[in-house]
């Protein structure tokens, strides 16, 4: 592993290289890295003033500067979700300015508490409707292992900085796999916490019905760990937060789905690499339990209807609420507006009915399983153009991102985590991604899964992090 956020924060703890130092790095980096197309606004004097106040902290304040896990460390918040205080968020959308935000979220406020310098936004999808984060108005983002390849989306920004070395660690957000799908494409660990279990106020307008979550991309299974137990908790939201629940360390039963169904099938590489992650478990002493796409096809179909209908609703809203001129949209997102519009409200209930439905299924499926272990992606990540947005045949889009991450909306639309990591490289050193889900609240025994996967080190970073040797 070639260094992570925990590694870059103690350096900056002990005094190997200064707040300051980390960020003129990440920032020098960010430029030579600058045709990957990750960062979509970058601003070098706030990035250094947040440095400089860290090293000022650490000098005058030492003990309040230790108690940050994350003090010191470079970031870069997504253009999408949030907002950063000072980040002029613009939804990767040609509908809004550039403008800096007055004041934090709930979630960038505990994003500084805990010691990050925010310095800049990452690329994103224009309204986050694509697995592909290549907005109309740019930049293009590419995958650092392969620039000829998508690094993701919505999060694919967040994803290519993170793999590529610009940060250790960055703000992500997931409604649909957005955080999991560019973790996956980059050979990256990205987590869907719980519904209700990280803060999205106090607007909440990142919250989508409950589907959308927000967290971060990380470089190890303990940045992680560590910034979930930093971040979650008092959500003050809609939903009650989550109780976490305890892991005793026993033997457990590990559900295998290895089948993604005839319509949309997973490559037989990115299926042998979840039935060895399954081996590793299995010989660690946990019981391995075969499970059918029979028992999951219904699920994924409603789950896929409901992200569909839920962002088209959402985006309809958003345009008519805020006043916004619609006709310089992308063409698929006019579509989508448009799509949401015409949904009537009995087929809405009907989504949101099925929805909890989905949940129930869940909830059964885990009386027999304590995790279920499954792919991420389909196929290798796919080339640059393969999610187009300059026409308006909604179906087609969604048919796209279904064929790339079939499994991707179950843990949005369910409330439940899951989570996405490495476990080995393909015949073109692209990564092999699985996925865990666990119960509502377990995430501590989901992280402590993906570390006893990711402790086998079949996954390299390429690219080291700014600021570390």
């Amino acid at each position: 592993m070639q260094g992570d956020a925990t590694e870059l924060a103690a350096a900056i703890r002990h005094g190997s290289l200064s707040a300051a130092e980390a960020m003129q790095a990440a920032i020098a980096m960010a430029a030579r890295q600058e045709p990957l197309g990750a960062i979509a606004y970058l601003d070098r004097a706030m990035g250094l003033a947040s440095a400089h106040d860290r090293d000022r902290e650490r000098r005058i304040a030492p003990d309040r500067f230790s108690a940050r896990p994350f003090a010191g460390v470079p970031t870069l918040a997504k253009d999408l979700g949030g907002p950063f205080r000072g980040l002029p968020v613009r939804a990767g959308s040609r509908l809004f300015e550039r403008k800096g935000g007055d004041a934090d979220s709930d979630l960038a406020s505990r994003f500084r508490d805990a010691g990050f310098c925010p310095f800049g936004l990452t690329t994103s999808p224009e309204f986050g409707l694509s697995l592909a984060s290549e907005p109309a108005i740019g930049p293009v983002c590419r995958n650092p292992l392969d620039p000829a390849r998508t690094a993701g989306g919505s999060s694919g920004g967040a994803a290519a900085a993170v793999a590529a070395g610009i940060v250790a660690i960055a703000h992500a957000t997931d409604a649909g796999g957005s955080i999991r799908v560019p973790a996956a494409c980059c050979g990256l660990v990205g987590m869907k916490p719980t519904r209700g279990a990280i803060p999205g106020g106090p607007s909440f307008g990142n919250h989508l019905g409950g589907i959308a979550s927000e967290l971060a991309v990380c470089r190890s299974v303990r940045d992680t760990a560590l910034i979930f137990s930093r971040l979650s908790g008092n959500s003050r939201g809609p939903v009650p937060d989550p109780l976490p629940a305890e892991i005793d360390g026993g033997r457990l039963r590990i559900g295998l789905l290895t089948d993604t169904g005839p319509v949309h099938p997973t490559e037989g590489s990115r299926l042998a690499a979840v039935e060895d992650a399954a081996r590793i478990l299995q010989r660690d002493g946990h019981v391995i339990l075969p499970l059918a796409w029979a028992e999951f096809e219904w699920s994924v179909a409603a789950s896929s209807r409901a992200f569909a209908d839920i962002v088209s609703v959402n985006l309809s809203a958003l345009i008519e609420t805020a006043g916004l001129e619609e006709s310089r949209a992308e063409p698929l997102t006019q579509a989508f507006a448009a799509r949401g519009r015409a949904l009537s409200a009995t087929m809405l209930w009907n989504t949101l009915h099925d929805a909890v439905l989905v949940s129930h299924a869940f909830w059964a499926l885990f009386d027999k399983v304590d995790c279920i272990l499954m792919p991420m992606l389909a196929s290798a990540p796919l080339a640059i153009g393969s999610f187009p947005s300059d026409h308006a045949d909604t179906y087609l889009h969604l048919e796209r991102m279904a064929a790339f991450a079939p499994l991707a909306c179950l843990a949005n639309i369910s409330g439940f985590p899951a989570l996405t990591l490495p476990f080995g490289q393909d015949e073109h050193a692209m990564p092999l991604p699985v996925q865990l889900m666990v119960p509502m609240g377990h995430e501590r025994r989901l992280l402590s899964l993906a570390a006893r996967l990711e402790a086998e080190a079949r996954w390299q970073h390429r690219f080291p992090v700014a600021g570390l040797p």
